[in-house]
């Protein structure tokens, strides 16, 4: 199955990501992943995004879905994959759409962790990491409202959204997943 990841931070997407990725036996893709290997092994994506991570800022979208697309045709890739972080903004969705359908792959659904911004805040606060500065929280929400909410309606339009509720004990949050991605499943099969 190819799915994306989406949720707000402090949602628990890093938990849940690792059991779906032993539940769906298929590889992670990160596009920070990929990012900080393009950047070490000094190839031509990795240069023109070092210049732009350097300077704070995302590295554009061509940037990014040229090393999505590369990663996408490794042969481990051939059943599925579990795409996190990506994509974040409408452009990078179309464009994955582009991508898959030009190779006759279709994405499987789009699974969101939903959980209360009051509810991450406070988790978020408790952390005590660095980007957990009550001030970087509030600007990461606004990013992620800004971005990548969007998306949401989009891949609700196509049928591929499943919302998922993520408050509760990882356990839980985890058999919600899983009855979802059978819901995506049931879906795909039917097409």
């Amino acid at each position: 199955m190819r799915v994306v990841f989406i949720g707000p931070p402090g949602a628990g997407k890093g938990t849940q990501s690792q059991r779906l990725l032993k539940y769906l036996n298929v590889p992670h893709i990160s596009t920070g992943d990929l990012l900080r290997e393009a950047v070490k092994a000094r190839t031509r994506e990795g240069l023109l995004a070092e210049q732009y991570m350097n300077e704070g800022k995302l590295a554009p979208d061509p940037i990014i879905i040229e090393l999505v697309g590369k990663r996408l045709e490794k042969p481990d890739c051939l059943h599925g994959c579990l795409l996190d972080g990506f994509p974040r903004t409408l452009g990078q969705a179309r464009a994955l759409d582009d991508y898959l359908y030009d190779r006759g792959i279709p994405l499987d659904g789009v699974l969101e962790l939903k959980v209360d911004e009051e509810v991450l805040i406070k988790r978020l606060a408790g952390r005590g990491r660095t980007d957990d500065e009550p001030e970087i929280i509030h600007q990461r929400f606004a990013a992620y409202r800004e971005q990548t909410e969007p998306l949401l309606e989009y891949y609700q339009e196509q049928g591929l959204l499943e919302t998922i509720d993520g408050v509760g004990a990882a356990d839980e949050v985890f058999e919600r997943i899983r009855t979802a991605l059978d819901r995506l499943e049931d879906r795909a099969w039917q097409h």
